[in-house]
């Protein structure tokens, strides 16, 4: 498989899980109040819930810059110009995605659950959650890698003693 395709299969496999999500049979199930979306907007800003998202744009367009560079690298410099342009006219669309994911909040949790959320979130412990979270899962995957190597060690000797006991040569 060649890069161009592996590219065009990444994109569309993307393409697919956003759609499944956005337009699958839970999203449109119910639809959430003003007052609800609104709530929701508030954390997602609140929390930062979208910024994993904001390399999607300019991802997508050096995707497709890619695709046309590998047919003809000598389109280098109008493709750079053209990208730029490109990332910055999708900017606007940005927001699609972010009220989306405002939808996804306001249909899986009611209003109050929102506001009650929302408070947790603009207090000081929730505010220290949100700074820390970061270092904790970083600190925490750490930890369970080098817990988990420990682990296949000790599983490792223990199955090695076990096939011993039973004559096999290793």
């Amino acid at each position: 498989m060649s890069i161009v395709q592996a590219i065009q299969r990444t994109s569309r496999l993307a393409v697919i899980a956003v759609a499944l999500v956005a337009f699958g049979p839970s999203a449109h199930s119910q639809q959430p109040s003003a007052a609800a979306m609104a709530t929701a907007k508030e954390l997602i800003a609140a929390t930062g819930a979208t910024t994993v998202f904001n390399p999607l744009i300019a991802g997508v367009v050096e995707q497709a810059k890619l695709l046309y560079l590998q047919q003809n690298p000598a389109l280098a410099n109008d493709l750079n110009e053209i990208a730029g342009k490109m990332r910055t006219d999708l900017t606007p669309r940005f927001a699609e995605l972010s009220d989306e994911v405002a939808k996804l909040y306001a249909t899986h949790f009611t209003d109050q659950e929102l506001k009650a959320i929302l408070v947790f979130y603009q207090s000081p412990a929730g505010k220290k959650l949100l700074s820390q979270q970061p270092d904790v899962v970083d600190a925490s995957m750490k930890f369970a890698q080098d817990w988990a190597n420990k682990m296949s060690d000790e599983v490792i000797r223990k199955m090695r003693d076990e096939l011993k006991k039973r004559g096999h040569p290793l």
